[in-house]
């Protein structure tokens, strides 16, 4: 499946799905539904699950069914939903087979300082979105851009996701957009990740919900190309971000809502 950068100029783009593969049934109808919402809206819609969380903060938490048979149900997505790929790579040797799938690689916000994981990444030529590590500067991303740059590799993604402040606990620098757009062409706002609680229920992150559709119209105001969002039919049942997950049925309001502000935004930049 072809992206080029033209294509996600064009319009708005969404990130979305569960965060972690819990089973195949949950994935395809979550991709479908918002396939379909995207459509009547006029957004470009990029499915994201993760096939393995390596990050969790309890060795007791759900992972998601691992590379193989993630890959596998990752590849039927693609080709019965038709929508392109996004899902996240944790080790270097890992890049190819996602490669083979995924129209988009995602690196995670705690390896995105990670040399030899962003080259293997980067030598796949495929898009690669990179989250903004908590505990990163957005300036410092300038350093984080080069290193795929390094692979011949043009094709990135900076996605702000909230910083570190005190304990359990992110805060949102909307700067962080702007700052970050002269390293690379495309930014994305996590709107999802930036209300996370990290560990705050012990032995997983919790989150305010409640706040995402206030941050994510906040970064369409700012300037963005994409809007990322884990979504979920039940997020009370998820397996991994509950908390920080927004509800299926409240997706249509919110992406409308950011599509609005997006294209007003475009708007007064061509006049200005």
């Amino acid at each position: 499946m072809k992206i080029d950068a033209q294509d996600l100029k064009r319009r708005l783009f969404f990130i979305g799905g569960p965060c972690v593969i819990e089973n195949e049934t949950l994935a395809m109808e979550v991709a479908h539904y918002c396939k379909e919402l995207c459509q009547e809206l006029g957004i470009t819609y990029i499915f994201k699950s993760s096939y393995d969380k390596a990050n969790r903060s309890s060795i007791k938490s759900f992972r998601g069914p691992g590379l193989k048979d993630g890959i596998n149900i990752l590849k039927k997505i693609k080709e019965k939903i038709g929508v392109p790929i996004l899902t996240d790579i944790h080790h270097p040797e890992e890049a190819d087979s996602v490669a083979n799938v995924a129209d988009f690689i995602q690196i995670p916000a705690f390896l995105c300082r990670q040399t030899d994981l962003l080259l293997s990444a980067g030598k796949t030529g495929k898009w690669i979105n990179i989250k903004k590590g908590q505990f990163m500067a957005p300036w410092d991303m300038a350093n984080v851009v080069e290193k795929v740059k390094s692979t011949g590799n043009n094709k990135i993604i900076l996605t702000e996701r909230g910083t570190c402040f005190g304990y359990n606990n992110l805060v949102n620098d909307m700067r962080a957009l702007v700052i970050m757009r002269q390293f690379c062409d495309l930014i994305v706002f996590d709107a999802t990740h930036s209300v996370q609680i990290p560990g705050g229920m012990g032995i997983c992150s919790g989150g305010n919900r409640e706040f995402i559709p206030y941050l994510a119209r906040a970064s369409a105001a700012v300037g963005i190309d994409g809007i990322f969002m884990e979504v979920h039919p039940n997020p009370e049942k998820a397996l991994c971000d509950g908390p920080n997950s927004l509800p299926l049925k409240q997706l249509k309001t919110v992406l409308y809502q950011v599509k609005e502000i997006y294209e007003f935004v475009k708007k007064i930049h061509k006049v200005g």
